[in-house]
């Protein structure tokens, strides 16, 4: 019975979340700062970083909701990773924001709507993931490469770097 209530309470915070998430994107796009998406970073039960999507105001292609809800939640903590974090947000994460939620760890991620519904309204990023199933140069976006050995070269400094920070 006990892991019964601790269960809804946990379900019932998820949703008081994601909520929040969608009431910020809600916000954002009636006052014009970009598309139908937000997001939240919460960490024992505080909310420590939160954003619309600010694509179209700050003409900023990075300026997902995810992205700059974790650039302040990592502002707030002072360090580049969400240890023991939680990200809600409005939709299912695209590839970019995929990419920086696992860059930036945290323990879990709530979203509400798919991407797919997001495509349904234009918001369509299957063409990315279809990209990155071509090899470079056969991609809509030309990809090249050159200089491969001075570009280990720099990993190798980097590698012998003794006041690194690794991440």
């Amino acid at each position: 019975m006990t892991f019964k209530i601790i269960f809804m309470a946990d379900r019932e915070q998820h949703i008081y979340f994601l909520r929040k998430a969608i009431e910020i994107a809600r916000e954002g796009m009636q006052t014009g700062k970009g598309g139908p998406f937000g997001a939240i970073v919460v960490k024992n039960g505080n909310i420590i970083g939160s954003s619309s999507n600010e694509v179209t105001s700050t003409k900023d292609p990075t300026a997902h909701a995810e992205v700059q809800a974790i650039r302040k939640a990592c502002q707030t903590l002072d360090h580049f990773q969400l240890e023991d974090c939680i990200l809600y947000t409005s939709c299912e994460p695209c590839p970019m924001c995929l990419g920086a939620i696992y860059w930036a760890r945290p323990k879990e991620v709530y979203y509400a709507a798919l991407h797919s519904d997001a495509a349904k309204v234009d918001f369509d990023d299957q063409f990315i993931y279809e990209e990155l199933e071509l090899s470079p140069e056969n991609r809509s976006i030309p990809m090249h490469q050159y200089l491969q050995e001075e570009g280990i070269a720099l990993f190798k400094e980097w590698d012998q770097m003794e006041k690194k920070i690794p991440y």
